[in-house]
């Protein structure tokens, strides 16, 4: 039997090749199979921070899709753009409150303020108050003053007549608007002996004061001391004492923390060792000089308050005076 060389070489050539073609084909399907798996990781992994996943094709779940967004972080990194992130701002410092102004004390020394302090000021007394606005020098300032009057009569005695009708102080007083009020009386009161109707008369007297002013800073004036022996010798009345008047002024101050106005101690700036008030500064023991009525005015002038120190809340339009 003769051999065919040719034949059965081209049988050896198909199987070669069947058998290549067999070994691309599984390669293929290995590879396709990778491709397949990596696919299916990439998408079903969880995104990294700051990647966001394609939004879905329809039909598919998008709040599954929702779900697997990146929430953004709180605080961008240094050099990071962090665009449409809200960082928030550095905390401020808490501004400090100011210190409540002590009504129980007297009005503490200030700058000295000029005469045109009182350009809006009512000064209302008796007749010791209209000799300080005639005598001091201070020429502005509205005198609502009147001879004998007590705090007793502030709201009933029609003690001014102005445009030829009657007017009580308080009628008076409310004719006009005034940035400061400053209340001096007490020594015509010293002969009552009533301190519990002279302490309620001074407390309603400030009610009256602060509803028909409200903007205003109230003053009480504390009793400049007498001279009694002047007192004694020119008019014979014993009752009008130091040792009383001070027991008023204990009184006007008490009203004054109780109410929330200010007090000026006046009998400090004014009283001798002795306790009165020396007798250069009077005639009578009752009514003062010129230079003694200058010296109170200077007084006035270096012991002032503002509105706004005594009443911050107030004066922001946060509340209103309460007493």
């Amino acid at each position: 039997m003769s051999y065919d060389y040719d034949r059965s070489y081209s049988r050896r050539r198909r199987r070669r090749a069947s058998g290549r073609r067999k070994l691309v084909f599984g390669a293929g399907i290995l590879t396709a199979l990778a491709l397949v798996l990596t696919v299916g990781w990439f998408v079903s992994r969880p995104p990294a921070q700051g990647e966001v996943t394609p939004p879905p094709a329809e039909g598919t779940d998008k709040q599954s899709w929702a779900e697997l967004q990146p929430s953004q972080p709180a605080f961008a990194s240094a050099g990071e753009e962090n665009q449409g992130t809200q960082v928030p701002e550095s905390p401020q410092e808490p501004e400090e409150e100011s210190t409540p102004y002590d009504f129980s004390q007297p009005v503490p020394e200030s700058e000295a303020v000029d005469n045109s302090y009182f350009d809006d000021a009512a000064f209302v007394g008796d007749s010791r108050t209209d000799g300080f606005m005639i005598y001091s020098g201070i020429g502005t300032g509205k005198n609502l003053t009147s001879n004998g009057l007590s705090i007793f009569k502030l709201g009933e005695k029609k003690a001014l007549t102005i445009g030829g009708e009657q007017y009580t102080l308080l009628e008076a007083l409310a004719l006009e608007q005034y940035g400061k009020v400053y209340l001096s009386l007490g020594v015509n009161e010293l002969g009552y002996y009533n301190d519990q109707g002279f302490y309620d008369s001074y407390c309603q007297a400030i009610d009256s004061i602060r509803a028909i002013q409200p903007n205003a800073v109230i003053y009480i004036q504390g009793l400049i001391p007498l001279n009694e022996e002047q007192i004694a010798a020119s008019t014979g009345r014993t009752y009008l004492t130091n040792e009383h008047l001070r027991v008023y002024n204990d009184l006007m101050k008490q009203a004054a923390e109780e109410k929330q106005v200010v007090y000026l101690d006046l009998y400090s700036e004014f009283v001798d060792d002795s306790g009165s008030l020396p007798a250069e500064g009077s005639h009578d023991g009752v009514h003062l000089t010129k230079e003694y009525c200058q010296r109170w005015l200077e007084y006035l002038k270096t012991h002032t308050v503002d509105y706004d120190t005594l009443y911050p809340a107030a004066a922001a339009g946060e509340g209103s005076l309460e007493t």
